[in-house]
């Protein structure tokens, strides 16, 4: 049987959820995945998963929409000041939320903004969040001194949203939720997505796939929406797994060789 592993390029290993068992998480899944990125949704958030890399594990930093109301100027200087730091790949997780509307809209907009500038400036890929948020995202894509390059992560909108992005030249990340029964239109619009563009993430804690609904996600369980998304393909597993380590590579620029990659 051909071996291939996977890439996870989006969870939150700092999440209070493996608090228990942490190191044991880490060991199982780079046993089994090349890289592993762990996402900041907020200065401290951000700080903790830059704690966590090492060999294999990437780290971003960034102000999630939720918590943009305390994106103000020392905060943003502290996600600057850590993306600067080695294996800091990407500016993420930014964008609009507005199904829970944690943070008012106008200070989403505002935080997402100064995010995608800060991004432009030091030369790195973001990680877009963006929930029942499309029209009010695209305009200030769309204004945006220089288009994104990066991510739109957990893709939660329909086939046609999934061209926008590939117009903007993002890369579309599905997660677990796209092997739920009642996901059609995510995984319509994976089959739109070609391989060269598409990635696949766990968002761990959150949303296990299928197989494992209502437990704990880790970052191992990618393997789950990686195989879900090749059948959507028409394609063997080992051959989507070659293409999304490619495509992370590119998208988020992980530059240097896991050990297990053989090269």
């Amino acid at each position: 049987m051909t071996k291939y592993r996977w890439v996870d390029t989006h969870c939150h290993l700092q999440h209070e959820a493996f608090d228990a068992d942490r190191d044991a998480v880490l060991e199982r899944s780079l046993a089994e995945l090349d890289w592993i990125v762990v996402i900041g949704d907020s200065v401290a958030s951000s700080e903790r998963g830059c704690g966590l890399v090492r060999a294999g594990v990437y780290a971003t930093a960034g102000i999630h929409p939720h918590e943009a109301k305390h994106a103000d100027a020392a905060a943003l200087a502290a996600i600057e000041a850590m993306a600067r730091r080695e294996r800091v790949c990407a500016i993420g997780e930014i964008g609009l939320d507005y199904h829970y509307d944690f943070s008012p809209r106008a200070d989403q907009r505002r935080a997402f903004a100064a995010q995608l500038d800060m991004a432009a400036r030091l030369g790195l890929p973001v990680v877009i969040h963006c929930r029942e948020a499309e029209d009010d995202l695209a305009a200030i894509i769309e204004s945006a001194s220089s288009k994104p390059c990066g991510v739109m992560h957990c893709f939660g909108g329909d086939a046609a949203f999934a061209g926008r992005c590939l117009d903007w030249g993002l890369y579309v990340s599905f997660a677990g939720n796209a092997t739920y029964p009642k996901a059609q239109p995510l995984r319509e619009a994976a089959a739109v997505v070609p391989v060269e563009r598409l990635l696949v993430e766990t968002d761990s804690p959150y949303l296990a796939p299928q197989p494992l609904r209502g437990k704990r996600c880790e970052p191992l369980h990618v393997r789950y929406t990686g195989e879900a998304v090749a059948q959507i393909k028409g394609i063997p597993p080992e051959t989507l797994a070659g293409h999304i380590r490619e495509n992370a590579m590119r998208a988020l620029r992980l530059s240097v060789p896991p050990p297990s990659a053989g090269t």
